[in-house]
């Protein structure tokens, strides 16, 4: 899993049927320290995040493994809103 940032949302009316009803967020990978790593990733979103909060993202085969992202084209999702990271001693 990787750490990301959710900087906006996608709207799209147009879809695959298979993402119809689903959440779609743009997020920017970071490390820990909040350094963008990759920006602006399109994922889909199991845990309701919204702007400005720290999610957990699975990427490859294991994002479509949570069950409200079961079975649908996704390359990654965010499984988990972030409360804390802890680093060092």
């Amino acid at each position: 899993m990787r750490i990301a940032t959710v900087t906006g949302v996608v709207t799209a009316t147009v879809k695959d049927v298979q993402l119809v009803g689903h959440k779609l967020l743009v997020v920017d990978i970071t490390d820990a320290q909040g350094t963008v790593l990759e920006p602006s990733v399109v994922v889909t979103d199991v845990c309701g995040a919204g702007v400005g909060e720290q999610v957990l993202v699975a990427s490859g085969s294991a994002a479509r493994l949570p069950a409200g992202s079961s079975g649908i084209a996704t390359d990654a999702t965010a499984v988990a809103i972030i409360d804390e990271i802890s680093l060092g001693s």
